[in-house]
């Protein structure tokens, strides 16, 4: 009988052992976690007091009326500020600018940088020096190249575009007044499709020949290989050359700034210039902070869905 009572005693001690140990375990592997994540904490830090504290700022201004002309007029309004941004006319214009200049540079740089990637994904002579001029616009500062696109190519007199076209009947064009739109997207796609270029052509450097040999060998052509093997592995660089792309493109300032000031009227202005115009030139605080937010939740919920497809693929790629 001792015995049998001896038993159940050593068997309860044992699993409180185990329990013990458990917990044990289960707090070492914490405090290895924090020790691993404790030289990310300052950059976390830093991050959070350079884009959530502003931001916060940005939320608590777009329930005020605040116009810098008028002082002592500040006082809460509650929502009144976002009804009256889904109202503003101008605010859609520049919201259909936004979505057609980002739009329209993404996809053209794509198209002309998977033309270039796959161009030099083959060896030549001057390969090295083909690619070093062709990165050479993505390194130009935007201001710079905004002003080179305005008074070198675009200049109605002096311009290197209408000088080329003059033969052709077509020399004479103030492309910044007639075709504002236009002259961004070209500026921008010349300044970004290094960017895509460089994307694309990892992807295609990463894809594994041996497959591509064994499509030849059985008779396929090199269009079969591009659209049956090239494609499909490029999918994933494509999407995030599109996804990285649109998020800076859509931040665009510098060259609408600097080449049409969202001219003629609001013709070229985009979201982030017509809230710089709210802000600064209207001096319309709470509005413009508004404005702002709303471009932050558009922006943020674009951006989850796109990475959301991104990580599908790439799950997708691995299993």
């Amino acid at each position: 009988m001792t015995a049998t009572a001896e038993a159940p005693a050593a068997r309860g001690s044992s699993a409180a052992t185990q329990q013990q140990s458990g917990s044990d375990k289960k707090q070492s592997a914490s405090r290895e976690g924090w020790v691993r994540r404790a030289p990310l904490l300052p950059a976390l830090i830093f991050a959070i007091i350079v884009t959530q504290v502003p931001f916060l700022f940005t939320l608590y201004y777009s329930l005020q009326s605040w116009n810098l002309v008028r002082p002592g007029s500040r006082s809460f309004v509650g929502f009144d500020n976002y009804i009256a941004v889904f109202g503003d006319r101008v605010f859609r214009e520049a919201a259909l600018n936004t979505i057609l200049i980002t739009g329209g540079c993404v996809l053209i740089s794509l198209l002309i940088g998977l033309g270039l990637a796959l161009l030099l994904d083959r060896p030549f002579p001057g390969r090295g020096l083909a690619r070093t001029l062709l990165i050479t616009p993505f390194l130009v500062m935007p201001v710079a190249g905004a002003l080179l696109w305005k008074t070198t190519m675009f200049d109605p007199t002096f311009g290197i575009v209408n000088f080329v076209l003059g033969p052709f009947g077509g020399g004479d064009i103030d492309w910044l007044s007639t075709y504002p739109l236009a002259a961004i997207i070209i500026a921008l796609v010349w300044q970004w499709t290094p960017f895509m270029m460089l994307l694309l052509l990892a992807g295609l450097q990463s894809q594994d020949r041996s497959s591509l040999e064994a499509a030849a060998v059985d008779g396929a052509g090199p269009f079969q290989m591009f659209v049956s093997i090239t494609l499909p592995h490029m999918r994933r660089y494509i999407e995030l050359s599109v996804l990285l792309g649109a998020i800076y493109i859509v931040n665009t300032f510098d060259h609408i700034y600097m080449m049409t000031s969202g001219g003629p009227g609001t013709a070229s202005a985009n979201l982030p210039f017509y809230i710089y115009q709210r802000a600064f030139l209207g001096f319309d605080i709470g509005e413009a902070a508004a404005m702002g937010v709303v471009v932050v939740v558009g922006t943020i919920i674009v951006a989850t869905f796109a990475l959301r497809v991104i990580f599908k693929s790439f799950t997708q790629e691995t299993s």
